[in-house]
């Protein structure tokens, strides 16, 4: 069964969002191995200038690296690729049969990853050109994964 990771820099502080998070880690538990890394946050002041982000952002994308180790992964970012519904259940398909035992998706911060990051991914992903609150990210990513494998395994989830 493969595993799905996701690493994401920060907690989801809403009940609302955990408990909508928890809901598709429990459904995905049918399809694969879903697994939630938390990073911690970088410390930003209020009013931060570029400079401070940008530190901010290297440091969180020092601990993310880390944590993926080498393997192949997805950013999130909002310079990725759109994909629908069915192209992420594709190429949630293709890795598996290449071998692939491990998918692993990273979330950064609010205010998004360091270069460094997005240029070591093996793919950018955008969840959409509309900008949504940074904590959704998570719960909609989730949805997405298991949308994905319903539609692979050819479940009525998706319509």
């Amino acid at each position: 069964m493969q595993t799905v990771k996701i690493i994401a820099v920060g907690k989801l502080k809403e009940k609302y969002l955990r408990d909508a998070a928890d809901e598709y880690i429990k459904r995905l538990g049918a399809y694969c191995k879903p697994e939630i890394i938390e990073l911690k946050e970088a410390f930003i002041p209020e009013n931060p200038s570029e400079k401070e982000i940008s530190a901010a952002l290297s440091d969180e994308g020092k601990a993310i690296l880390k944590a993926i180790d080498g393997r192949p992964f997805t950013a999130l970012c909002i310079e990725g690729r759109e994909l629908s519904s069915e192209e992420l259940s594709e190429r949630l398909e293709k890795s598996a049969a290449k071998g692939l035992s491990e998918q692993i998706f990273v979330i950064g911060s609010s205010h998004g990853l360091s270069d460094e990051v997005k240029s070591k991914a093996d793919f950018k992903l955008s969840m959409s050109k509309m900008t949504f609150p940074h904590q959704l990210a998570r719960v909609m990513l989730l949805e997405q994964i298991y949308r994905a494998f319903s539609i692979a395994k050819g479940g009525k989830y998706h319509k």
